[in-house]
């Protein structure tokens, strides 16, 4: 062992990984000392993910040792890993939403009793124990495919620590919690801290990193380019490290100048849970108006409801004077309306086709050459949606399913824009992305704001909503809570209507 590396619960030296020609990690050396929260940082295919398939056995290195706990290891996968201590909470959660909140606690390991029977009595014991020590309110026979997605994403942290993890990687794990529930789980890091467990955070919001990290490391095209403790810099070299330049705001100037009403909603309600009740609002032609509100505020089904996916018990949609009643998303798509939903993966792309299916796939009658599709419009196509949305990425004919999660949402963005929508309804846009791929995502929405498209935005981050809209309006409880100029209002305000109909 290297000496000074005992020192150290989990010691990575010189990892590299490279697929073909393309080399992801290049000699990545990375030390994380026992009870420190090391936060990790990059821009959407910098290396990360690679990195952390690597630690698990899901990729096999090509180069480089990995040490834990003072031996040598190399897992032959994440099983076991997380029999060595070693469990990773990932972003896009992976779950039998069929079965229970406990079921899912003990998949693969269920207690047996002497008979070779299952043990549920103690199943619920320990399960009932863990989330009271966590101080996590959870039914514990709910199916999981009931629960709100931050509800599973605070069972899936439980898990991890459930098998008494000396190290627990967390990606991404705030994506979808509300305020309230972040400060719970930062508070049980804190506590999983002072029993002695490391924990690698991976973030893209550099306020969590300052507040719970410890130490902060920034790979960039595959290399680590810093280390340092949290206290001894600041965002703006996070930044730089980044994206290997100098942001000097955090968002571009908000400049474009709405028109007349385009979108008017009156008295909308909503048959089926979580209820939608009497919404009205309207939004002008070229504005950015934004939706804030906790999760489970009813965002996502006001967008959802608009778009003619979800049924509506009661109100009207006027678009452009017209009443509109789409009951389904081709209505909505064909009278030029569009929509990024926030799973994007659950039913935002087709993981096994390639960007070019996933690029064309909306918008087909574009791409043809008489009654046959046209296989070199199409690829014209994606190469010109590569190219505006800066997708990291060899080529067209790459599998959706290999990039980031950052450039899978430029290329679900890319396929809208193929259509040239006039409304278009973000859900989330730039949730589990870097901050300079959120910076072109803010870009393209205020240059298409500019040039007349509509953009109704969902966002859970406080800052990114006031930074980048014109209008906000703040849904709690499933009603409307109010609608605020974003220059004339501040987060208090916004917290304050969020909590109105609690």
């Amino acid at each position: 062992m290297p000496a000074g590396q005992d020192k150290y619960i989990l010691s990575i030296q010189g990892m590299s990984k490279s697929f073909g020609r393309n080399r992801v990690l290049d000699k990545i050396n990375l030390n994380l000392k026992p009870g420190t929260i090391m936060g990790l940082m990059g821009e959407n295919g910098a290396g990360k993910s690679t990195m952390m398939k690597c630690l698990f056995g899901t990729y096999q290195k090509d180069e480089g040792t990995i040490i834990l706990d003072g031996k040598e290891v190399n897992f032959s996968g994440p099983k076991d890993a997380l029999e060595n201590g070693v469990a990773m909470v990932h972003q896009e959660l992976n779950q039998c939403l069929e079965r229970s909140v406990t079921d899912n606690l003990f998949l693969g390991r269920y207690p047996k009793g002497t008979a070779g029977i299952i043990d549920e009595g103690r199943m619920r014991k320990e399960a009932s124990d863990l989330f009271r020590k966590l101080g996590i309110t959870v039914n514990l026979d709910q199916p999981m495919k009931y629960m709100s997605v931050s509800k599973r994403q605070m069972c899936e942290i439980a898990k991890a620590i459930s098998y008494n993890s000396k190290i627990i990687v967390l990606d991404e794990p705030t994506s979808s919690l509300t305020a309230p529930e972040v400060a719970k789980l930062f508070k049980m890091m804190r506590q999983l801290k002072a029993q002695g467990i490391s924990l690698i955070y991976i973030s893209h919001k550099m306020d969590e990193i300052f507040d719970i990290c410890d130490e902060v490391s920034v790979l960039r095209d595959g290399n680590l380019v810093m280390t340092k403790e949290c206290k001894d810099t600041d965002m703006n070299e996070l930044i730089s490290a980044m994206v290997g330049r100098s942001l000097d705001n955090r968002f571009p100037p908000v400049d474009n100048t709405p028109g007349e009403t385009i979108l008017t909603v009156e008295h909308l309600s909503t048959k089926y849970e979580p209820h939608l009740q009497d919404i009205s609002f309207d939004v002008k032609k070229g504005e950015i108006f934004g939706l804030y509100g906790l999760v489970g505020a009813g965002r996502t089904e006001l967008l959802e409801t608009i778009f003619g996916v979800r049924t509506r018990a009661a109100g009207r949609i006027y678009y452009n004077g017209k009443l509109m009643n789409f009951s389904s998303s081709r209505e909505a798509m064909d009278h030029g309306f569009a929509m990024i939903t926030e799973e994007r993966k659950a039913n935002g792309l087709f993981l096994k086709g390639d960007l070019v299916f996933n690029t064309t796939i909306a918008n087909l009658n574009q791409y043809k050459t008489g009654p046959f599709l046209s296989d070199d419009k199409m690829t014209r196509a994606t190469s010109h949606e590569i190219e505006v949305m800066h997708t990291k990425c060899m080529g067209p004919e790459d599998m959706i399913s290999s990039l980031s999660g950052g450039n899978q949402q430029k290329v679900i963005i890319g396929k809208w824009l193929e259509r040239a929508p006039k409304i278009f309804m973000m859900d989330d846009p730039t949730r589990g992305i870097d901050v300079g791929a959120k910076y072109e995502i803010y870009e393209l929405i205020i240059k298409m704001a500019k040039e007349g498209t509509t953009v109704i935005v969902v966002s859970s981050e406080m800052p990114e909503i006031l930074g980048i809209t014109n209008r906000i309006g703040v849904m709690s409880n499933g009603r409307l809570a109010g609608i605020v100029n974003t220059k004339e209002t501040d987060q208090e305000e916004l917290l304050r209507l969020s909590a109105k109909y609690l």
